[in-house]
């Protein structure tokens, strides 16, 4: 499974939003939703699923799904 389809899977596990939704150009705000105190919990689930931390200050640079998987595979690699 690739990062984008398990960030996919958290969100929307996490959120109950529909898979059709959650793409990676979907804006987490903006269309999907999700205020800052979920982005917050995103980067929890993110840090127990993938074991990277995301800084608080990142977090906001953090726009669409896309953004996210992008994020995660920069701290894997």
């Amino acid at each position: 499974m690739s990062i984008m389809e398990q960030i996919t899977e958290i969100l929307v596990e996490t959120f109950s939003l529909d898979p059709e939704e959650v793409t990676a150009g979907a804006r987490l705000e903006a269309d999907l939703g999700i205020n800052s105190l979920e982005l917050a919990e995103l980067a929890l689930r993110c840090d127990e699923e993938f074991g990277v931390e995301i800084d608080d200050e990142d977090i906001h640079r953090l726009i669409t799904v896309g953004d996210v998987a992008n994020y995660i595979e920069e701290k894997t690699a």
